[in-house]
């Protein structure tokens, strides 16, 4: 892959050259200079509305074939765009997107408007004169620990991703890519959208995820390549049958699993880690289906990239660096301006713990307490606090219990008497589905630490239970 000045000129040449290329959601596809031409389009729209280039724009919508030329649209005008998942609530949203100060917020009614716009000639937008170093755009954490943060990502950034994980599925022009996941994430659209994009493959993605017509969309796509992660593919492993997948002609996917590799005759896979502010993927490691793969192949990582070095501390915390500009986040937004969130060498706490196995880094566990529910990380401080307020509650942590699946289950411990059941499910309505307690667990004290009053989470399960009430 040869480097581009930035992302849109990269697109807008890719678009060139290979005008036929596909783009959308699976049942609603636009051909790629389609797609530069609309968002060429809706991107000379906003900077007739006054949008400036470098203005922050914030994306808060739902996956579609118009996000996509939303998104693109803020790429041509050169004006860097947050991903922001679209069920947070409206309160979560504003409160992250403070430090931000976005001078445009992009909702799900503004996305048709892409559709409608005039075409027009992209290679005329500002967005081509970025710098390769410029912001491009705004992904945001989790937040388990605290509200989440939106990390600085680089033109240059998405090329270096694009380039190490185009080059660990040996991803070609013949291929077509399917993301069927959130494009908030650096999963979907760092490895599938934009790595597709820069390679000369088609991207394809899915309104939601969906096990029922998971397969049927692939054998219908033709798709080559697949872009999962461990809840979806424990997902269709339950779900779904080889019959589902009779006639696929998947070569290689993202997320490595022994089992789903086998079962589905799929004949290689990726596993990789890293995360947003981690280079997108810091590591990669290539199996075949013929390999004797590990039970956690999932969690190998595999060798370094060649730009981000690495390395474990005593406690087992990974640790990366770049070896090149670019090839990590640029920090966090802050109000005070961007964070880098290194330390005097330059070394990033990715706060996940690891250990080095005969093919290079194996992921263990955030070292951070967090819960994970259907690939998304609960914001636990924020559910805390919007229970907090319900009257007859004294104290609440929560907490989690293993899931069906790989992911987990929501846990709400309480010290109240009687437990305020009937007003604690009104409050708990608010919340998306993927915050919500599903147990509540009534106890007579909660673990704390003894010197700064904090919960001991890791210390919940052990406490023992007055009432235990199942919401579902």
């Amino acid at each position: 892959m040869t480097p581009v000045a930035n992302l849109a000129r990269a697109i807008v040449e890719r678009a060139a050259t290979r005008p036929g290329l596909r783009l959308g959601t699976v049942d609603d596809q636009v051909t790629l200079a389609e797609a530069v031409a609309l968002a060429a389009g809706r991107a000379r729209s906003l900077l007739s509305d006054g949008l400036r280039p470098g203005r922050r724009v914030a994306l808060v919508a739902p996956t579609s074939t118009d996000y996509l030329i939303t998104w693109l649209a803020c790429v041509l005008a050169g004006t860097p765009v947050a991903l922001v998942n679209p069920t947070y609530p409206d309160e979560l949203v504003t409160r992250m997107l403070t430090p931000l100060a976005p001078d445009l917020v992009l909702r799900a009614d503004a996305m048709p408007l892409a559709r409608t716009s005039d075409r027009t000639d992209a290679t005329t937008m500002p967005g081509l004169d970025a710098d390769r170093f410029a912001i491009a755009s705004y992904m945001h954490t989790s937040g388990t620990t605290g509200l989440p943060k939106f990390c600085a990502q680089s033109h240059d950034y998405f090329q270096r991703l694009a380039a190490a994980m185009a080059g660990a599925l040996d991803l070609g022009p013949a291929d077509r890519v399917l993301a069927p996941l959130p494009l908030f994430h650096i999963n979907p659209m760092g490895y599938g959208v934009i790595t597709a994009l820069l390679t000369g493959a088609d991207a394809l993605t899915t309104g939601r995820f969906s096990a029922r017509g998971f397969w049927a969309a692939v054998v219908r796509e033709q798709v080559s390549v697949l872009i999962l992660h461990a809840p979806p593919v424990e997902i269709l492993k339950r779900a779904t049958t080889e019959a589902d997948a009779a006639g696929h002609r998947v070569r290689s996917m993202f997320y490595a699993d022994a089992e789903f590799l086998r079962r589905f005759s799929i004949p290689a896979a990726v596993s990789g880690y890293g995360s947003t502010e981690a280079g997108g993927v810091s590591h990669l490691r290539c199996w075949a289906a013929a390999d004797d793969i590990s039970q956690d192949a999932g969690r190998h990582g595999g060798p370094g990239r060649d730009d981000i070095e690495w390395r474990l501390d005593g406690s087992g915390t990974i640790f990366v660096r770049e070896r090149e500009h670019a090839a990590l986040f640029d920090g966090y937004v802050t109000e005070a301006g961007l964070d880098p969130a290194r330390d005097a060498d330059g070394w990033f706490d990715t706060g996940d713990l690891g250990r080095v196995g005969g093919d290079g880094l194996v992921f263990l566990e955030r070292a951070a307490e967090s819960i994970r529910v259907k690939g998304e990380f609960v914001p636990i401080p924020y559910v805390e606090n919007r229970l907090s307020s319900v009257a007859g509650i004294a104290d609440l942590a929560v907490w989690k219990r293993k899931g069906a699946l790989v992911d987990e289950e929501v846990v709400l411990y309480v010290v109240a008497d009687p437990l305020p059941l009937e007003r604690l499910t009104a409050r708990l309505a608010d919340l998306p589905a993927f915050m919500r307690p599903v147990a509540v667990a009534r106890v007579s004290a909660l673990p704390r630490d003894a010197a700064a009053g904090k919960v001991q989470r890791r210390l919940l399960t052990d406490q023992p239970i007055l009432e235990w009430v199942e919401l579902t």
